[in-house]
């Protein structure tokens, strides 16, 4: 299976770095989390990723050209035998768009994940999930941490203080789908967010499975 990576977004909310480079290029120990998420693919045997970039993709591109890596066909060959392919989806594409531009590249179910987000999911698992649910898509779902501590009110008195539980937190996409190729087409054009139609229809037609992760 090949993994498809969104990193074509501005980072809008990290400007103090994203105004010189895309937010996956980010470094956090000395490698940017683009490359963290990579590791942790091909950890689980995943060797070819498509990179779903735009803002600032030469600064991609750039980086790569640094560690002297193999180039051939459009495809950055890495010292694991990973096959990497740089693919210019646009300044002003939406998630939908990005994953859209990439179908001629799909032949097959694939994993998609968002280039700014870690996480010690079990990849495996997550693929035989998905195999055993049966649906067209996956959603890696995780609790956000609680921020705050929790007041139970009643006629303008607090009855309850509780200090902050993760556990009574709502559930949120965390990224790391698997997905059929069929999926691509509920994605008109560039315009579209995956986050929104897509994915909205496939819950309504009870095709996309959540895959719990604590």
């Amino acid at each position: 299976m090949k993994a498809l990576i969104l990193a074509g977004g501005k980072g809008t909310r990290f400007m103090e770095e994203t105004v010189v480079k895309p937010k996956p290029m980010i470094e956090i120990c000395n490698k940017p989390i683009l490359f963290h998420i990579i590791d942790h693919y091909s950890f689980f045997g995943v060797e070819e990723f498509i990179i779903l970039a735009g803002y600032k993709i030469e600064y991609i591109v750039d980086y790569f050209k640094k560690q002297n890596l193999k180039y051939k066909d459009g495809v950055f060959l890495t010292y694991k035998n990973l096959k990497i392919r740089v693919l210019d989806t646009g300044d002003e594409t939406m998630t939908g768009g990005r994953i859209k531009r990439a179908s001629k590249f799909i032949n097959e179910k694939f994993f998609l994940t968002y280039g700014d987000g870690l996480a010690n999911v079990n990849l495996e698992s997550l693929k035989e999930f998905h195999n055993l649910k049966n649906t067209l898509a996956t959603v890696t779902a995780v609790r956000p941490p609680a921020r705050f501590g929790s007041l139970t009110i009643k006629d303008s008195k607090v009855i309850e203080f509780g200090e902050k539980h993760q556990s009574k937190e709502g559930w949120i996409n965390g990224g790391f789908f698997v997905l059929s190729k069929q999926v691509i087409d509920l994605i008109e054009d560039d315009s579209v967010a995956f986050e929104q139609f897509p994915l909205e229809s496939l819950a309504r037609s009870g095709n996309l499975s959540a895959y719990k992760h604590e």
